[in-house]
């Protein structure tokens, strides 16, 4: 599945309506033979997976070395996720759930306010409720991802404070990562659409921020990952979230648009 040169700036119809079923089988594969530490897993958005040695971003292009020392360059725009290929030792992994798994509810709160007294707490209100997101929720990953530097720029690509790659922010229509308000608005959309995929589960939603959706969906649930599993356990570190209503209390519907 490498691609050969330059070619793979173009994605044929044939690549485009791969299968779910057999791009999870790809990715499973790759990511059940993850293991040694320094190599990055390239997700592509066609679902392609290429398991690299290392990887280089140049501006809008990432430089992809391979086993055996062939490199090539493909759109960063086009490549969903970069994850680390790093296995977590299985102490390190969260511990299986037992009896019923808790319910909570990520849902906007008026009551729940951003965390960190911040100058983009009023931005984040306003966006948690525009698509019904817990506001601290918001926060809490906001910290994690950028520590509230509008201008952050990570090794990986992503942009801004909500850290949003350059694929996902062109799905969400955030032309302008690094302006604050069309962030924070892709972010939040990014976890509200996450949250009514995942369901009320923080670890997965949290999860697939990370590393993507198709790690997620891939494992059936928390990818065994350093990376992922440490970003998980740092953001719960902070945020408590709000157990689920009653069954009788109202819930406040979801944003029909923008």
């Amino acid at each position: 599945m490498r691609p050969q040169g330059r070619s793979t700036r173009q994605t044929g119809p044939a690549s485009l309506r791969m299968s779910r079923f057999a791009a999870g089988a790809a990715l499973g594969l790759l990511l059940l033979g993850a293991s040694r530490a320094g190599a990055e897993l390239i997700v592509f958005e066609d679902g392609r997976v290429v398991k690299a040695v290392s990887y280089r971003v140049l501006e809008d292009e990432v430089e992809i070395t391979i086993s055996g020392g062939g490199s090539y360059r493909v759109e960063l725009a086009r490549v969903e996720r970069i994850v680390d290929d790093e296995v977590a030792a299985p102490e390190n992994l969260p511990p299986p759930a037992e009896g019923s798994p808790a319910v909570y509810d990520l849902s906007y709160r008026p009551e729940r306010k951003p965390l960190f007294s911040t100058p983009y707490d009023g931005l984040i209100e306003v966006e948690a409720k525009r698509y019904n997101v817990d506001a601290q929720l918001v926060s809490a990953l906001i910290r994690a991802e950028s520590n509230y530097e509008p201008r952050a720029l990570s090794r990986k690509g992503a942009r801004g404070l909500m850290q949003l790659m350059p694929a996902t922010a062109r799905r969400l229509a955030v032309w302008h990562p690094f302006d604050p308000v069309a962030n924070v608005r892709g972010g939040v959309r990014y976890l509200r659409e996450l949250t009514d995929r995942f369901g009320e589960k923080p670890d997965l939603v949290l999860a697939a921020y990370n590393a993507g959706e198709s790690v997620v969906a891939t494992y059936g649930g928390m990818p065994p990952f350093r990376e992922t599993t440490d970003y998980v356990r740092r953001i719960l570190s902070w945020w408590t979230p709000a157990p689920a209503r009653p069954a009788s209390a109202p819930r406040a519907p979801a944003p029909s648009g923008d």
